[in-house]
């Protein structure tokens, strides 16, 4: 066993067969909200609640990726606490990854800790599961989705 001396730090080691499985889910979740063959510009609403409504938006179309964002447009609520995500969808791996969250435009798969910014060292795994948590909590309470253009 070895002793990490007082004031060094290791970097996180993400656990990869962990952070695709949740990204194979999170594919599957996301078909099932968006239209099929969808075009850039073309959006989805899903509520969750009277109070509680989000728009998957779809940002950039290629032959085998997509780019969507996910944003929480809830009135009354200030903006710095809605969810605002982007996901980039592989068509060819059926795989969703979180590629942007809030304020962080590109998520690294590890950070050193503590950081200027305070991230976590698995930040990406965890912007991930909430994806996941946050997809399935809208297959199942989500009472409507209208397909926007």
């Amino acid at each position: 066993m070895s002793v990490i001396p007082r004031g060094s730090t290791r970097k996180h080691v993400p656990d990869l067969k962990a952070l695709q499985r949740t990204c194979d889910v999170n594919y599957l979740a996301l078909m099932k909200l968006l239209p099929n063959g969808a075009v850039v510009g073309e959006s989805v609403s899903v509520g969750i609640s009277e109070q509680v409504l989000f728009v998957l938006r779809v940002l950039e179309t290629a032959p085998y990726t997509w780019h969507v964002s996910i944003e929480q447009c809830t009135p009354g609520l200030p903006c710095f606490m809605r969810m605002k995500v982007k996901v980039r969808l592989y068509h060819d791996v059926r795989m969703a990854e979180v590629c942007a969250s809030q304020q962080i435009f590109t998520l690294q798969s590890s950070y050193h800790y503590p950081n200027e910014k305070m991230h976590h060292p698995n930040e990406k795994e965890q912007v991930n599961l909430f994806l996941a948590e946050w997809l399935k909590c809208c297959l199942y309470h989500g009472f409507s989705t209208v397909k926007q253009l």
